[in-house]
């Protein structure tokens, strides 16, 4: 009997000791769950860098066109095609993500809200402008509002590289005159189309001219874009990029320095006098520091006393 009590204690004392020569390790390797890739896309996306988030080029245009469209301003509509997924933002977006969980996975901006196209006194769609990059051009989508009897995206396609086509049925444009402009038009626009549309009838401008007053009428409502305000949205989206890194900023700082030693370089030569103010360069602090208004009219000088235009 205390043989076999001997044995057994034997027995327990070895699979004690195997246990503890394991290690706590391989108990938590029990414990252990593989966690899925998250399936989130989008603007703010957490689960991706920084780096892959995806990075508008401007903000969108304001609102404009029919009052009664608004109300789709701040949602978002999702279609999914085949491996990829397309969401509409009206007067936001237009972004396309691939469905897969591959380490590439395209995910991208399709187009920004610019303009309307307008023909025949109508709203015939909405274009999306200043996408991710293409070859040597940016992704552009037009969006065509059609009768439906929900709010949905409905189709998509690619009729050519990089642009792209989408089809949007809302109840809200079903009555016939929904997307007429001239309704939209405000009072004194309204009026100014009349004398339009009179001066033509009288043959005081040609066919060609009301077409250019008429453009000019819709850049004024807002519904077009005039090329200026489109090269400034642009080249106003390009700076703000510009300066998403220490190293860029640190980069404009001594160039503007540089600059601000030119300028005072010219005003000694010209006589003109000016304050000198505490300021140090770029290579002699950490980072980049604003100059004061004070500094920067300084640097103007007296215009009582200069004689000379720079």
């Amino acid at each position: 009997m205390a043989a076999r009590s001997g044995g057994f204690l034997l027995l327990l004392l070895l699979l004690l000791l195997g246990l503890a020569a394991r290690g706590p390790a391989a108990a938590a390797a029990a414990k252990m769950k593989v966690v899925e890739e998250p399936n989130s896309f989008g603007l703010n996306n957490p689960f991706l860098p920084q780096t892959s988030r995806l990075q508008p080029k401007r903000d969108p245009s304001p609102l404009s066109g029919p009052a009664h469209l608004f109300r789709l301003s701040g949602k978002c509509f999702s279609l999914v095609e085949s491996t990829y997924k397309y969401e509409l933002c009206p007067f936001h977006n237009v972004t396309q993500h691939e469905q897969t969980f591959r380490w590439n996975a395209y995910s991208g901006i399709l187009g920004i809200w610019h303009e309307w196209e307008i023909s025949n006194n109508t709203f015939r769609g909405m274009w999306m402008r200043d996408g991710d990059s293409c070859r040597s051009r940016s992704r552009q989508s037009k969006v065509e509002l059609t009768c439906g009897k929900s709010n949905r995206l409905a189709h998509v396609s690619e009729p050519s590289t990089c642009v792209y086509a989408l089809t949007f049925e809302t109840p809200l444009v079903c009555h016939p005159h929904s997307l007429l402009v001239y309704p939209a038009l405000p009072a004194a626009l309204q009026h100014r189309w009349d004398q339009v549309e009179q001066d033509l009838a009288d043959e005081l401008i040609t066919s060609q001219g009301y077409e250019k007053l008429l453009r000019a009428l819709f850049e004024e409502a807002g519904y077009l874009k005039t090329p200026e305000d489109s090269d400034s949205m642009r080249e106003g989206g390009a700076k703000a990029l510009a300066f998403q890194t220490l190293e860029n900023c640190s980069e404009a700082h001594r160039e503007l320095w540089k600059e601000v030693r030119r300028l005072r370089s010219v005003l000694t030569q010209h006589g003109i006098p000016y304050a000198q103010a505490a300021e140090t360069p770029p290579s002699e602090h950490g980072g980049p520091r604003t100059p004061t208004d004070g500094t920067a009219e300084q640097l103007r000088g007296d215009p009582g006393r200069r004689g000379n235009t720079l």
